[in-house]
């Protein structure tokens, strides 16, 4: 019965996780504004304990201002500046100066004070305009009950008398606008943070995919959260655990597999002594020309038979990957004429035109010297056996390029009728030991003939003709 997958919570979801995230984001940023002004609030609080009492309120000052000049109605010159200087004293953060009834200035406390040193009535009323509201919070009375005495004048910068309000007023637009980009910063850095984390566990899993262990099946990675990720990992790690098992009784079956075929090659191997032993005691008797007939006949089909024990076995070992394998540098054009010499006599012996053709110079590959005897050895029995029609072999090296050997034949092709086809084993083995090699085996097979083109081809599959 096939399980239905179970379907996780809406609150282990990413998607519901991320909009939660959103929805406060739009919750939160109408009370950035209130927010921020209590923000602002404490802090005046803050401030006013911290701040000098004496200077915050500006009604207070102007009432003191306003009565020392009233005191100084009638005083002389020095007085005024004694009273001033005291004043001075108490209020050091005070600007202060006076202006005598004739409009010149008499003390400037502190002495840099930047004033004129004589007034006239435009510009004393221009001075008054443009104290007033500013960003210098100034008081101008006048001394006595009159006018004709003079005046004295106040200055104190507003920040001095309460800075947190007055620079919150007067950046009061800035303020909230960096208000509102904290808010919508904070809301950025908690998605970048979400993102991330999902980024970092699909790079996990990634990286556990790319890159598996040295028996080829990728690693688990741990599943500990119940979101969308979560069941991604779960089924990852679901189908690494079925592949381990896959491979492992993959592995089992065939190490019985080779242990079957190597057994049952040697207990075949054992009769067909045996038979071989008594064909040739038989063929030492007087037998009629019929009863040598059928010796010969056994006795080549007990060579075909070891030949099918030998190649299932060399195929058992090649695909399990422990065939013997023994590069070596070796002159090809050599290899191919002495090998060919071997079977010269039995293709002259069966009526075949022998064509040869190899060249002067070595050519040299990198090759397992009783793998590519084994590889000839295939092809030209592959020759042998089923283009006898054609009568005709030829052995071809090239030596251009990297080289070539070149088999030829005559006979009715890969796909022509023939009394002795067999299961293809023999050309498979060839293939296999040929891409060992870095070798690739190019066939072209038609009615008019087969040829078979080794050629050096690094990273290329071998070509796997039909035959035996």
């Amino acid at each position: 019965m096939r399980r239905r997958p179970r379907r996780f919570g809406l609150k282990h979801s990413l998607l519901n996780k991320y909009l939660l995230i959103v929805l406060c984001a739009i919750v939160l940023l109408p009370f950035a504004f209130p927010l921020i002004g209590i923000l602002l609030s404490v802090q005046n609080w803050r401030s006013d304990i911290a701040s000098d009492s004496r200077y915050r309120d500006g009604a207070k000052l102007m009432q003191m201002w306003h009565g020392e000049a009233a005191k100084l109605g009638g005083a002389a010159p020095g007085e005024i500046d004694t009273a001033l200087r005291r004043l001075q004293a108490d209020y050091p953060k005070l600007g202060m100066f006076w202006v005598d009834g004739a409009g010149q200035t008499r003390l400037k406390l502190p002495v840099d004070l930047d004033v004129p040193d004589s007034w006239d009535p435009s510009y004393t009323v221009q001075f008054m305009k443009e104290r007033t509201g500013g960003p210098i919070f100034t008081v101008v009375a006048f001394i006595g009950s009159g006018r004709n005495e003079g005046f004295m004048v106040m200055q104190l910068p507003r920040t001095e008398m309460d800075p947190v309000v007055v620079a919150a007023q007067r950046n009061y637009g800035t303020i909230y606008l960096l208000g509102i980009l904290l808010m919508l910063g904070l809301f950025l850095a908690v998605s970048l943070v979400f993102f991330l984390r999902i980024r970092r566990r699909l790079v996990r899993l990634q990286c556990a995919m790319a890159w598996p262990t040295d028996g080829g099946v990728p690693r688990t990675v741990a599943a500990d959260r119940d979101d969308e990720i979560g069941r991604l990992e779960q089924a990852f790690n679901e189908m690494i655990r079925k592949l381990e098992a896959s491979r492992a009784r993959e592995a089992a079956e065939t190490e019985l597999r080779q242990d079957l075929i190597a057994k049952l090659s040697h207990d075949l191997r054992t009769p067909l002594t045996t038979i071989r032993g008594h064909a040739y005691s038989l063929r030492q008797e007087e037998l009629s020309d019929r009863g040598r007939e059928s010796l010969d006949l056994i006795d080549r089909k007990i060579g075909y038979l070891g030949q099918l024990i030998d190649n299932l076995f060399s195929y058992s070992l090649l695909s399990s990957g422990r065939y013997p394998h023994r590069p070596q540098r070796l002159d090809i054009v050599r290899l191919a004429r002495t090998h060919f010499a071997g079977w010269y006599p039995v293709f002259e012996q069966e009526g075949f035109e022998v064509d040869t053709e190899l060249p002067d110079s070595a050519v040299y590959w990198e090759v397992d010297p009783e793998r590519m005897e084994r590889v000839l050895d295939n092809y030209l029995q592959n020759v042998l056996r089923h283009a006898r029609d054609g009568r005709y072999v030829a052995l071809r090296v090239s030596a251009e390029a990297d080289g070539a050997i070149e088999i030829a034949d005559r006979g009715p092709g890969m796909q022509g009728p023939t009394a002795s086809r067999g299961a293809g084993m023999g050309l498979s083995i060839a293939a296999l030991m040929l891409k060992d090699m870095q070798l690739r085996a190019d066939v072209r097979s038609g009615p008019s003939g087969t040829t078979v083109r080794i050629v050096r081809r690094p990273g290329l599959p071998a070509s796997v003709p039909q035959g035996d």
